[in-house]
């Protein structure tokens, strides 16, 4: 027979199971779904002239941009600068070609659609990797995103 302090005890114990269960389910409903890697998307070729050189701009999209929060390009003044800009974003992307030499990067994009205007340049005459791919690193939490590979032709 069970006395009356145990099933006391009995009673408290079951309660507190179904409160960090329900807690639980709480936890993981709220939890949001991880953020998906970049989708790659090439957009084409753009010629142009500075410091007397001719160059060509590269261009591309990411095309699922709009599943990065904002708060991944804000302002991150307590990480450190990109060169003198001490405001650099908390995610930076960089280029890479297909065997993992970085191109060029972006350290200041501000929100996810500065996604949609991403390239890198190459002097004319350059022949570009035939695929890049990027990686977006959220200097924070030291996540890395690393997209497709991207084709660099039309």
């Amino acid at each position: 027979m069970i006395s009356a302090k145990t099933k006391v005890r009995l009673t408290i114990l079951l309660g507190l199971a179904a409160i960090a269960s329900v807690n639980a389910t709480v936890a993981r409903a709220q939890a949001s779904p991880p953020i998906p890697n970049p989708v790659l998307v090439f957009l084409g070729a753009e010629y142009y002239q500075a410091s007397g050189k001719s160059f060509v701009r590269y261009k591309f999209e990411v095309h699922n941009h709009g599943v990065y929060p904002d708060s991944l390009f804000a302002a991150a003044p307590t990480l450190p600068p990109c060169g003198s800009n001490t405001n650099s974003s908390r995610t930076w992307l960089d280029f890479y070609d297909m065997r993992g030499k970085r191109l060029f990067g972006f350290c200041a994009l501000g929100s996810h659609n500065g996604l949609v205007g991403i390239w890198f340049a190459l002097e004319e005459g350059v022949v570009p990797p035939s695929w890049v791919y990027i990686e977006m690193t959220d200097r924070q939490t030291s996540t890395k995103y690393k997209s497709n590979l991207a084709d660099t032709t039309m």
